[in-house]
């Protein structure tokens, strides 16, 4: 995976929309190599510990964590958008939280994160779906100009808090 990624795109800027379908447990691995492109990007290699395994289990087993959708130009996944259900009580109803957005660099700017964003609100929509939400690096300018741009505006009233590690057994434990 990490070889085909790093091939130069055909056509960077498709005058169609990318082929999007929906993940597998066969795009595990493909899905693993992205998340880690992430990472790396962020510089969190270090606290990247999921493994294929991990994905396969939580997203393709009896009850799936999570949804995928992977972009293709032919048979390369270029891009790749990974989200669960979400439910704001404020709001009274559904929506889909995006985890994890990806698209190749040499695929950025040719529409594959904007047409991967849609087919999720498509995807919420049909599903009795809402609002979509995600949390965006704070250092990712790029990121955030593109979502505001595709009209997801930034929540300023919240920040997000995390448990985990040994403050979340020590809050099981007592």
């Amino acid at each position: 995976m990490k070889d085909r990624m790093t091939m130069t795109a055909k056509h960077p800027y498709p005058v169609a929309p990318p082929h999007i379908r929906i993940a597998t447990a066969q795009d595990v691995d493909d899905i693993h190599a992205m998340l880690f492109e992430i990472a790396r990007a962020t510089g969190c290699e270090d606290k990247f510990k999921s493994k294929p395994e991990d994905l396969a289990r939580d997203g393709f087993g009896h009850r799936p964590a999570f949804e995928a959708l992977i972009a293709h130009d032919g048979d390369v996944p270029v891009g790749l958008c990974l989200y669960f259900p979400s439910y704001s009580t404020f709001r009274g109803k559904a929506g889909i939280y995006i985890q994890d957005l990806f698209v190749a660099p040499e695929y950025r700017g040719g529409g594959f994160a904007r047409h991967l964003i849609a087919k999720v609100a498509e995807r919420a929509r049909s599903q009795g779906g809402h609002y979509i939400r995600l949390s965006v690096d704070a250092g990712n300018i790029i990121g955030q100009r593109f979502y505001a741009r595709i009209g997801m505006r930034h929540a300023h009233d919240e920040r997000i808090h995390v448990l985990d590690g040994d403050a979340f057994d020590a809050l099981i434990d007592g």
